[in-house]
């Protein structure tokens, strides 16, 4: 089994979607259908659609959510692009993955303090021969090219910084996600925070994996690192 299949079945009916007086708590993972919900948890295009037109004006979309399909997410986003009423955004905890490109389609975003956000690399599954295996290639290909634009597209940068940063796997701060214009504020009240249960084993730069793991110095060069990825991107954004 591989280390997002772990994943998804470890975070299997932690989640919760709802939707109250305007808003929707995206609080799970996104699954690209309903049979793939059933049998890995999460929320599917379907149930988010059928959420979302049952609203009539403006929508707060809180997320709480460690990603899951990018198809999944992509329905979801033409979803919100057909809803006619601006949809503001509001992570919570953690938009990860697939969840920060939903999250980057919102008329506004807003980040409450402590919450994070990540981007990354698509990945995918194959099973075949050569001639399958590149064409899984090339179509991850052609998935990070259009994450990459939505970045680029909210920030008014570059995709190529942002698939830089994808390949990174990186993760931004509420603050660092304003400096990369991906976010437009820092949320001012933050009466919920809820706390990040998600398990995060399949990513590799998870920033709350135990510090112990890491010695002091390595971890101070990690961090700086990242900091200075982030303070580029920031540049090319303006």
């Amino acid at each position: 089994m591989t280390p997002y299949m772990r994943m998804r079945l470890a975070n299997k009916g932690k989640g919760e979607f709802r939707a109250e007086s305007g808003t929707l708590w995206l609080y799970d993972v996104i699954a690209s259908d309903d049979t793939e919900a059933e049998w890995w948890g999460g929320i599917s295009p379907r149930q988010f659609m059928a959420a979302l037109a049952s609203i009539s004006g403006p929508v707060t979309l809180r997320i709480n959510s460690p990603g899951g399909s990018v198809f999944g997410a992509q329905a979801m986003v033409s979803a919100m692009r057909a809803h006619g009423q601006p949809i503001t955004a509001r992570v919570d905890s953690l938009a990860a993955s697939a969840a920060s490109v939903i999250a980057c389609e919102a008329a506004r975003l807003e980040m409450v303090p402590g919450s994070m956000m990540m981007i990354h690399k698509a990945w995918g599954l194959a099973v075949g021969n050569d001639d399958d295996m590149r064409a899984t290639a090339d179509l991850l290909a052609k998935l990070d090219g259009q994450i990459a634009a939505t970045y680029a597209r909210r920030s008014g940068g570059e995709p190529e910084a942002f698939m830089a940063m994808m390949k990174a796997e990186t993760w931004f701060d509420a603050d660092e996600a304003v400096a990369a214009k991906l976010a437009d504020a820092v949320a001012d009240e933050n009466n919920q925070r809820p706390a990040a249960k998600w398990d995060l084993s399949a990513f590799a730069a998870a920033p709350w994996q135990p510090v112990e793991e890491l010695s002091a110095p390595q971890a101070a060069q990690d961090d700086h690192a990242r900091r200075a990825r982030i303070a580029a991107l920031r540049v090319k954004a303006i």
